[in-house]
């Protein structure tokens, strides 16, 4: 029962899908901090908040209402993401795919080279070739009998 639970915990789809969800989420909050800390107030040299603290640029819409487009918050989303993935990749995923890495060659697994697989131009040549063979063999011939077929009732 150990082994099977410590083999379960030792696939790396498992390790990597627990590792993003618990890092991604501690980390978000510090890459949030240092968004709101240092891009929005940069941001915010060119804009003016509005009433709700968003800012952005603001045009006049068809009525003439002001209508902001908050750019900080998706700037905090964008940097978010993109940072919190690098983390978790560097720090957790290529590691893992490392280790495995050097799992499989103590095992003496080797990677056998993939196949070529033909171009979309080859295998128009190939559907080509066919078809004209096709065209150029003989039809087999069929019996046709003298008579209609008589009707089913």
């Amino acid at each position: 029962m150990i082994k099977g639970f410590k083999d379960f915990i030792m696939r790396g789809n498992v390790i990597e899908l627990a590792v993003a969800v618990v890092i991604g989420s501690a980390f978000t909050a510090l890459v949030t901090a240092i968004v709101e800390s240092v891009i929005n107030p940069i941001i915010a040299l060119f804009y003016k908040p509005d009433g709700l603290g968003n800012f952005g640029p603001t045009l006049t819409g068809i009525y003439g209402q002001k209508v902001p487009f908050p750019l900080g918050a998706l700037l905090t989303a964008i940097i978010s993401f993109f940072a919190v993935a690098l983390v978790v990749y560097l720090v957790f995923v290529l590691p893992m795919n490392k280790w495995k890495e050097r799992q499989a060659a103590r095992a003496g697994v080797t990677e056998e080279p993939e196949a070529k697989l033909p171009t979309e131009a080859e295998l128009l040549v190939q559907i080509r070739d066919l078809l004209e063979q096709q065209r150029s063999a003989p039809a087999p011939a069929t019996r046709r009998s003298a008579e209609p077929p008589s009707p089913s009732i």
